[in-house]
């Protein structure tokens, strides 16, 4: 691969490592397992990445190695796998890198919302302030606090539900002009 390409494929994986880490936090529900599933597909979709001729595509190409990838490993484990009595601990893992995704997912959507509904579902559910106490701080009843934080959770979730929808069709769209 040419200098070009290679300082072309850091610069992609540097702008869009956390949209990619929440992708694949959706396809498995480890967090670390989700950076060994991220690394993996970037490896392999660095030995094709003079292959990609449109780039805008390459967040679709890299989706599908990560889902390609996703299926390997469980049809791997499914073999791997024995019923038990007991169950295993779950360890807690505090990924630094998975809340940062989070954290810009959450900021990016929230601006969809209008000024008065962002600051009810601030107040309510990230200063963990109650009803009273929101209603107080914006001037409003707790009446139109709780409405208002109604309308405001539906229309985040519409919006969650619309990126995962464009994110589907653009999937779609890279696995037609593939098999083109």
């Amino acid at each position: 691969m040419a200098q070009g390409e290679v300082l072309e494929f850091e610069e992609y994986v540097r702008t869009r490592q956390d949209a990619l880490l929440r992708s694949a936090r959706r396809l498995v529900p480890d967090p670390v397992d989700a950076q060994d599933l991220l690394q993996t597909a970037l490896a392999r979709t660095y030995g094709r990445w003079e292959t990609i001729e449109d780039k805008r595509l390459a967040d679709a190409y890299l989706r599908r190695v990560m889902i390609n990838t996703r299926t390997e490993w469980w049809r791997a484990r499914k073999l791997e796998e024995v019923p038990t009595e007991q169950l295993p601990e779950v360890a807690y893992t505090d990924d630094a890198a998975e809340q940062h995704a989070d954290r810009a997912l959450l900021m990016d959507v929230l601006k969809v919302l209008a000024p008065k509904q962002r600051s009810v579902v601030v107040l309510r559910h990230w200063e963990q302030m109650s009803t009273e106490e929101t209603a107080a701080a914006l001037g409003m009843s707790a009446g139109t606090v709780k409405s208002t934080l109604h309308r405001a959770l539906a229309r985040l979730r519409e919006e969650l539900v619309a990126r995962e929808s464009d994110a589907r069709a653009l999937e779609r769209e890279e696995r037609e002009r593939c098999a083109a």
